[in-house]
């Protein structure tokens, strides 16, 4: 199982890394205009823990005699989640070390900016602009960026491995050959 587990969490993490990688050197640390770069990045994430599924099955398939209980196959589906998020965090800090901007700062100026555009003023543009400077100064800090970064893929691949075990516990579904 702990060879499966690598080799698809391997697999899954290179292509999330990679696809995240090549997002922010082509859009030079910009995200994608209209909203559009959160959508490429979770269908991105998706693409990359249908490892999950694949892994699952072939342990599956391949170990179990074309028979898994729902833990383990969660369990299994955890784990190759766990290896992409941390290939992902590294492709992430690789990212800001590749840029040539602050990311901290740009997405702190993109929160006033965004708060201005929607009409803010005062007090309320005040305490905006105080948790930009919160946000950027924790984000500097690479014990928090870096499980928040985790935090963006792992609950993804939480929920693909809640589905594959829930979907491949059933011998019917995908018979091995």
């Amino acid at each position: 199982m702990g060879r499966t587990l690598l080799k698809y969490g391997v697999i899954a993490g290179l292509v999330a890394g990679g696809a995240l990688l090549a997002t922010m050197l082509a859009f030079q640390g910009q995200p994608p205009a209209g909203g559009y770069g959160m959508a490429l990045g979770f269908a991105s994430m998706l693409v990359a823990l249908s490892a999950v599924f694949v892994g699952i099955r072939h342990h599956r398939d391949q170990a179990g005699g074309g028979v898994i209980r729902f833990w383990p196959a969660f369990g299994l589906g955890l784990g190759i989640s766990l290896v992409a998020g941390l290939f992902y965090v590294a492709a992430w800090e690789l990212c800001l070390v590749l840029m040539d901007q602050d990311f901290a700062a740009f997405f702190a100026s993109s929160m006033v900016e965004g708060a201005k555009a929607r009409g803010v003023e005062g007090a309320d543009l005040a305490r905006v602009v105080e948790e930009a400077a919160s946000f950027e100064a924790m984000y500097r800090n690479p014990l928090v960026r870096m499980p928040m970064t985790f935090a963006e893929i792992f609950p993804v691949g939480v929920l693909v491995s809640l589905v594959s075990a829930l979907v491949l516990r059933n011998p019917r579904v995908l018979p091995a050959r």
